[in-house]
């Protein structure tokens, strides 16, 4: 039988870099410093200068999740505020509105991108409501960047924030500005599975204003600037040391990372592009291709095909937020673009160390079930 091919894989990264993370956790280990100390301020430092934003200020957090939460909040999300954002992603978007004591409205996606429409979201902005519209939430799905400048015009026009969920997009750039850099702040995940994964949870939140990041960091430690003297109403959001450590190891390879996913992207799109009932991710270069994710109407036999043969795949997201149990009270009708996209979109195996032999094993077994 042949060998799995997995979706994705971590064992291989491992492999490579053993060494270096065993001398990074032994450096936390000799300091003494846990939590939120030296190793956190070097990376905030070295990945604001990775993104090459001068005027980016960068801060590490605990999650993803967190990330977007002390976001909402600093940008003034609060009670019983409306947030406008996609249906089709991570459970976490529309988690963190919760958590901010505000309540996802969601609109409809583009079919191509998959992220927020923006003729959508200028109807949404339309509609008569009692809530007041706290924030705007687009996501950077799979990596490719969401429409900015359309969302953020349509934002100025009514004064309303966008923040935004950058968690798989790290290092993307769209008119040589990179993600988390367009609204008042941008959210990133260091979830393992990410272009830049930590061993475990962590998070980024990027702003370039002042007093958006001054009250980050408030939030994120219980409030406090000094020990025992709280302001505001915070929570414990910080990253831990060694989490900080192995990601600044880790940061000078995701520039090849994604330039090599970008190869496989490509490769892909050149092997499949003349396939019967398979479309196809346009090839952007706003994309760092945390997934390379196809559409067909029979994906669920296609996925057992494939799996029959081997071969690894995963559906990112089989439920749209809005047909969640959890989420159900907050849809306020069918969003048809997210709901079918749900039912056709498979993500192929892609991760920087998957071999050139295996992703033409791929293509060859979806071209025999086309």
């Amino acid at each position: 039988m042949a060998e799995l091919i997995p979706p994705f894989s971590l064992d291989r990264q491992r492999l490579q870099l053993a060494a270096a993370a065993s001398a990074a956790a032994e450096r936390v280990l000799a300091s003494g410093r846990y939590a939120q100390g030296p190793e956190c301020a070097a990376f905030e430092q070295e990945i604001a200068a990775e993104l090459a934003c001068p005027e980016l200020c960068a801060l590490t957090c605990s999650s993803g999740t967190d990330a977007l939460h002390l976001a909402l909040r600093a940008v003034g999300v609060g009670r019983d505020d409306v947030v406008l954002t996609t249906p089709f992603t991570f459970f976490a978007t529309a988690g963190a509105i919760l958590l901010a004591g505000a309540r996802p409205e969601f609109v409809d996606i583009e079919p191509a991108s998959f992220n927020l429409d923006p003729a959508a979201l200028a109807a949404a902005l339309a509609r008569p409501r009692a809530a007041r519209i706290g924030a705007i939430l687009p996501v950077h799905l799979y990596g490719r960047m969401a429409a900015m400048p359309e969302i953020l015009a349509l934002a100025a026009a009514q004064g309303i924030p966008v923040v935004e969920d950058a968690a798989q997009a790290i290092a993307a750039r769209r008119d040589g500005r990179p993600a988390g850099a367009w609204g008042a702040a941008g959210c990133f995940s260091f979830y393992p599975t990410k272009n830049l994964g930590a061993m475990g949870e962590g998070g980024l939140v990027t702003t370039t204003d002042p007093e958006v990041a001054d009250r980050l960091r408030l939030l994120r430690a219980h409030g406090s600037r000094r020990r025992y003297e709280h302001e505001t109403m915070g929570w414990n959001a910080r990253m831990h040391e060694l989490q900080a450590a192995l990601l600044r190891m880790k940061l000078p390879h995701l520039a090849a990372w994604n330039h090599r996913r970008r190869a496989l992207a490509h490769a892909y799109q050149q092997q499949l592009q003349a396939l019967p009932g398979i479309a196809l991710p346009a090839l952007t270069d706003d994309h760092v291709f945390h997934q390379y994710v196809i559409r067909t109407p029979r994906r669920d036999a296609l996925r057992q095909f494939l799996l029959d043969r081997q071969i690894g795949t995963e559906i990112y997201y089989p439920i749209p937020l809005h047909q969640q149990p959890a989420l159900r009270a907050f849809a306020l009708g069918p969003l048809p673009q997210a709901e079918r996209a749900a039912r056709e979109v498979l993500a192929l195996p892609l991760f920087p160390e998957l071999a050139d032999a295996e992703l033409a094993r791929v293509c060859q077994a979806i071209a025999a079930f086309a």
